[in-house]
C-alpha cells in the first residue's frame, strides 16, 4: 500500500481577539437603575422647581374654601391643583395623616389622592447607596484596562511612540531607490553586512559601531538612506521623532526611551532611527531646568540605553540631524554614535541620478534633457528635485498632456527656484522700463567677465518677490572660489545699479537686495578668506551662539574698533573698484544695452541663445 506523504500543517487560522465587555455591563447596569429609578419618580427631579410652595395653613384655608380641583400626597408633600391648573404643595408634618390635617371633608367635592411611596423609597436607596460604588468600580476597571493597552492608550505616558517597520513588509527601500550619495552608502555597507551576518565580524573581534549619525541640510535624503539601510538588511525597523520623547510630565521621555530600548531588543537584529535627534540631543546645563530639565533626563537615558548594550544584542542606532554643532558630546564618542555619515547636497551627476529615480512612475517625452535639468539646478536637494518633478506633472496634467515636456521641466524648475509667476502684478511702463535695463545691466556684465557663469535666460517678468529676474547657469560644479571670480560676482551684481544710474539718472529701490549680497562677499573676502592685502590673513569675527540658538546665528565681534575701521575701509575699497569696473562695462556698451533692453521689452523673456545672438552679431561687425 502505497503511504501518503505527509501534509504539512495547516496554518493556524485567524481569531480575532476577545473583547472584555465587563466594563460596559457596568455601564448599562448603571443606566438601566437611572431609567427604573425616573419611571418610578418621574417628577422627583424637576417637579418640586416648577411647583410654587405654601405654608400648610394656607394650603388647608385653601381647601376648605373649595379653591382646589385635586389634592395629591406623595413623598412627604401635599400636591395641589386649583381650578385654573396652577399647582402649589406644601410640606407635611411628620407623623400627621389628611384627616389630621382636616383634608377629610366628605362635603367637599375636592378630589384627594394618596400615592404609595414604598416602591419609589426603595428605589432610592439603591440608587443612593449603590450608584457611586458601581460608578467607582466601573472607573477602576477603565482605568486597569486601559493601563494595560499598547502606547495609544490615553494612561500610557511611559510608552514608546515609535512606528516599527517589519522585515516582512511588501515595499522595501532599497539602496537602488538612493540615487547618488555614493559615498555614504559605502559608510554603511558594513552596517548592513553586520546586520545580516554578525557572526562574521564577532568571530574576529570586531566591533561593528553602536551608532550612525547621519548629518545633512534638510531635504538630502537622510531618513530616506535610514530606511535603506533597514530594506538591505531586511531587519525591523523602528522609526521615531526626538521630539516624540518629550512630554510636559516629568519622567515620561526616559520611560519611553526605555521602553523602545527593551521592543528593540526582543526584536534584535533590527535598526532604531532617531529623527531629529537635536530636539533631545543638545547640549547640557542650558536647559531652565539645571540638571533636572525634561530634556536632559531623556537624553541621560539614551546615553545610558546606548552604553548599556552587550554586543550580542545587534541593534544598531540610527540619528539624523542638520544642527550637529549643538550636539551634546557625550552623545557623539566612541561607543555611542562613534560614526558620522555627511550627506551633502548632491552635485551634478547625482542630481541627473535623482531626477531619474524620482521620473520612473513619469512618462516624459524623448526630448527631455535630465542632464540640462541637473545643469540648471545647482543647490537644489533629494527633496527639492522631487517636488520639481512633481509641479511639471502637475503642470502638464493641466494642459491635458499625455506626457512630460521638457518645456515642463524648465517652467517648474523657475517656479522651484525663483517663484511662481506673478502676472497680476502690473507695473507701468516706465516701471517695467527701468526692470529691462536692470536686469540686462546684470546679464551683460556677467556675460563680459570670465568669472561668471553664463547667462541663461533674462525676464521682466515678475516672480516672488522680484520683478524681474536674471538667471545664471555654471557649466559645471565648482568647489573653490578664487578672488577674481568673487570680484567678477560682485560686479555683476552691481550691474542693476550702475544701469539704472547710467541710463535714468538715479537708482531706485529694485537693487537693495543686490547691494546686500554684494557687500556680503566683499564682508567675507575681508574677514574670512584673507582676500584683503590690507587687512592681512587674520580672520576676524568668531561665529558662535546660544545652545538654543545654534553657532551661525550671532557673530562675536573679537577686535578692536581700530581694526573695525580698518575692515571697513577695506570693504569700501572692493565695492568702489567694483563700481569703477562696472560703470565702465556699461558705458562702453550702451548702444548694445538699449537693443538688448527693447528686445527684452518686446519678448518679456530671452533665453540663452536669443541673449548670446547680440554678442555674436557685435563680433562679425
Amino acid at each position: 500500500m502505497k503511504q501518503m506523504p505527509p501534509q504539512p500543517p495547516r496554518p493556524p487560522q485567524f481569531q480575532p481577539p476577545k473583547r472584555n465587555n465587563s466594563f460596559g455591563y457596568v455601564i448599562l447596569f448603571a443606566l438601566v437603575l437611572t431609567i427604573v429609578y425616573y419611571l418610578f419618580n418621574p417628577q422627583v427631579a424637576t417637579e418640586d422647581k416648577r411647583v410654587e410652595e405654601i405654608p400648610i395653613s394656607q394650603m388647608t384655608a385653601n381647601y376648605q374654601e373649595l379653591r382646589f380641583s385635586e389634592l395629591e400626597l406623595k413623598n412627604g408633600k401635599i400636591y395641589a391643583t386649583d381650578k385654573n391648573k396652577n399647582r402649589y404643595f406644601a410640606v407635611r408634618p411628620q407623623g400627621e395623616s389628611l384627616k389630621d390635617l382636616g383634608f377629610s371633608d366628605p362635603n367637599n367635592p375636592t378630589e384627594v389622592k394618596a400615592i404609595s411611596t414604598e416602591a419609589t423609597a426603595f428605589w432610592m436607596n439603591v440608587i443612593s447607596g449603590w450608584l457611586p460604588i458601581i460608578l467607582f468600580i466601573a472607573l477602576i476597571i477603565f482605568m486597569v484596562k486601559q493601563l494595560g493597552k499598547g502606547a495609544n492608550s490615553a494612561f500610557s505616558f511611559g510608552k514608546s511612540q515609535a512606528r516599527v517597520y517589519s522585515k516582512d513588509r511588501k515595499k522595501k527601500t532599497t539602496f537602488k531607490d538612493v540615487a547618488g550619495m555614493d559615498e555614504s552608502k559605502e559608510e554603511l555597507v558594513e552596517v548592513v553586512d553586520f546586520l545580516k551576518n554578525p557572526k562574521k565580524y564577532t568571530k574576529i573581534g570586531a566591533k561593528i559601531p553602536r551608532g550612525v549619525m547621519l548629518v545633512g541640510a534638510p531635504g538630502t535624503g537622510k531618513t530616506l538612506l535610514a530606511r535603506a539601510v533597514a530594506g538591505e538588511a531586511n531587519v525591523p525597523f523602528f522609526s521615531i521623532s526626538g521630539s516624540e520623547f518629550v512630554e510636559m510630565f516629568v519622567g515620561v521621555g526616559a520611560s519611553r526611551v526605555r521602553d523602545l530600548f527593551q521592543k528593540a531588543k526582543k526584536n534584535s537584529p533590527c535598526i532604531i532611527f532617531i529623527d531629529e535627534i537635536d530636539a533631545v540631543g543638545r547640549q547640557r546645563g542650558f536647559g531652565m531646568g539645571g540638571g533636572h530639565d525634561e530634556r536632559e533626563q531623556t537624553l541621560n537615558q539614551i546615553l545610558t540605553e546606548m552604553d548599556g548594550f552587550e554586543n550580542e544584542t545587534n541593534v544598531i542606532v540610527m540619528a539624523a540631524t542638520n544642527r550637529p554643532d549643538i550636539l551634546d558630546a557625550a552623545l557623539m564618542r566612541p561607543g555611542r554614535f562613534d560614526r558620522r555619515v555627511i550627506i551633502d547636497m548632491p552635485n551634478l551627476v547625482e542630481r541627473e541620478e535623482i531626477l531619474k529615480v524620482h521620473a520612473r512612475n513619469k512618462p516624459l517625452e524623448t526630448k527631455v534633457d535630465l542632464k540640462k535639468i541637473a545643469r540648471q539646478t545647482p543647490g537644489f536637494s533629494g527633496a527639492d528635485l522631487e517636488n520639481l518633478l512633481n509641479e511639471a506633472a502637475l503642470l502638464a496634467a493641466k494642459k491635458n498632456q499625455k506626457k512630460l515636456k521638457h518645456h515642463d521641466l524648465e517652467v517648474a524648475v523657475e517656479k522651484v527656484g525663483l517663484g511662481p509667476e506673478k502676472k497680476s502684478r502690473k507695473l507701468s511702463e516706465q516701471e517695467k522700463k527701468i526692470t529691462a535695463y536692470h536686469e540686462v545691466g546684470h546679464a551683460l556684465v556677467g556675460h563680459l567677465l570670465p568669472g561668471c557663469d553664463p547667462i541663461h535666460k533674462v525676464s521682466v517678468i515678475p516672480r516672488g518677490m522680484a520683478l524681474g529676474v536674471t538667471w545664471s547657469m555654471p557649466e559645471k560644479e565648482i568647489y573653490l572660489k578664487s578672488m577674481s571670480k568673487f570680484k567678477d560676482e560682485i560686479c555683476s551684481l552691481l550691474g542693476g545699479y550702475i544701469s539704472e544710474k547710467t541710463f535714468f539718472g538715479e537708482v531706485t529701490t529694485g537693487a537693495s537686495s543686490d547691494l546686500k549680497r554684494a557687500t556680503n562677499i566683499a564682508r567675507s573676502m575681508v574677514t574670512d578668506y584673507g582676500m584683503s592685502p590690507e587687512i592681512g590673513l587674520t580672520v576676524f569675527g568668531e561665529k558662535g551662539g546660544g545652545q538654543f540658538l545654534g553657532s551661525e546665528v550671532t557673530t562675536y565681534k573679537n577686535y578692536s574698533e581700530e581694526v573695525a575701521s580698518k575692515i571697513d575701509n577695506a570693504i569700501s575699497k572692493i565695492l568702489k573698484e567694483a563700481e569703477d569696473r562696472t560703470t565702465k562695462i556699461i558705458s562702453e556698451n550702451k548702444g548694445l544695452m538699449d537693443k538688448i533692453s527693447e528686445e527684452l521689452l518686446k519678448k518679456e523673456t530671452l533665453n540663452d541663445e536669443e541673449f548670446s545672438a547680440f554678442f555674436s552679431a557685435k563680433k562679425s561687425k
